[in-house]
């Protein structure tokens, strides 16, 4: 296998398997907090911007997971 498709391949499973986790965290979250807003409605700028800073950190591992894709792709 030659250098060039090796590093495909290896930045292609970086991005894929470093994208599952905050995909799945952030539909985790989203879903937890419809539901909190639903039980009480009156705390919904509370939840909802708790919500939007936990999702930012989420993806930020995803573009971690860019920049090492990246980095091996180009490196």
């Amino acid at each position: 296998m030659e250098l060039e498709a090796a590093k495909a391949i290896g930045a292609a499973i970086a991005i894929g398997f470093g994208a599952i986790g905050p995909g799945v965290g952030v539909g985790i979250l989203a879903a937890r907090a419809m539901e909190a807003i639903g039980r009480n409605p009156e705390a919904a700028p509370k939840i909802q911007a708790a919500m939007i800073l936990a999702i930012a950190f989420a993806e930020a591992i995803a573009i971690y997971a860019l920049v090492i894709a990246l980095i091996i792709k180009f490196v």
